[in-house]
């Protein structure tokens, strides 16, 4: 009897065959691998001093006059400034590989630092993490003080950018981005020696480099 006919019976009577019958439960033990939850290695560790090597990074709702958005941000945790950022009106896992695609050529073995969220346990997250040479660390459950520098951010975006007034997608994106230029390149910080994030990353980077050559004076 053709294997397709018995298939067909078996369908209309509700047959089920014992032999080589899927198992439930691996199936979900599988899909919890493949969703993997990394320990917190930042550990609140804030006081950063070398640029390009730690970040963190989170999404936050961006609700506008005719809709809403979403929007991805990845932060260097030393000099503040915002080294990648994506829009989008979706929450589909494009929405953090896009923003990694725009990530600047970054330390060995740097470590970015998220929550918990199912766009950052997700095995094309993680292998995108793996492919830039980058270490994952991630908050504990509910605790976001875990990730507070982008939680800080968001909040001084959110209280100086009028993006409730925008009236379509696009009009939202160029706030977000001409809002990104300036918060890098003038907005001046009191806790980076009142340096925009641009400037204070040069002049770590300066002070990096006055120290390594002192030492091979020595």
């Amino acid at each position: 009897m053709n294997h397709k006919k018995i298939q067909r019976l078996m369908r209309k009577y509700d047959l089920v065959a014992k032999v080589r019958r899927r198992n439930p439960y691996k199936a979900i033990m599988k899909k919890r691998l493949e969703h993997r939850i990394f320990p917190n290695k930042l550990e609140r560790a804030f006081d950063q001093n070398v640029p390009l090597k730690v970040f963190c990074t989170d999404i936050t709702y961006i609700p506008f006059q005719s809709n809403y958005a979403y929007l991805s941000v990845v932060k260097d945790i030393a000099s503040g400034e915002v080294v990648s950022w994506n829009l989008s009106n979706g929450l589909e896992e494009t929405l953090v590989l896009d923003t990694m695609r725009t990530m600047p050529r970054v330390h060995t073995d740097a470590m970015i630092h998220s929550d918990q969220g199912f766009h950052y346990t997700n095995p094309q997250y993680i292998a995108t993490i793996e492919g830039l040479g980058m270490i994952q660390s991630m908050s504990g459950k509910g605790s976001c003080i875990d990730n507070a520098p982008i939680e800080s951010f968001f909040g001084h975006m959110k209280d100086e950018l009028d993006y409730r007034s925008c009236t379509s997608f696009e009009g939202l994106r160029s706030l977000i981005d001409e809002y990104m230029r300036y918060y890098n390149c003038e907005r001046k910080q009191w806790t980076r020696n009142k340096m925009s994030p641009i400037q204070y990353r040069e002049h770590l980077l300066t002070k990096s480099s006055v120290g390594v050559g002192l030492q091979s004076v020595h």
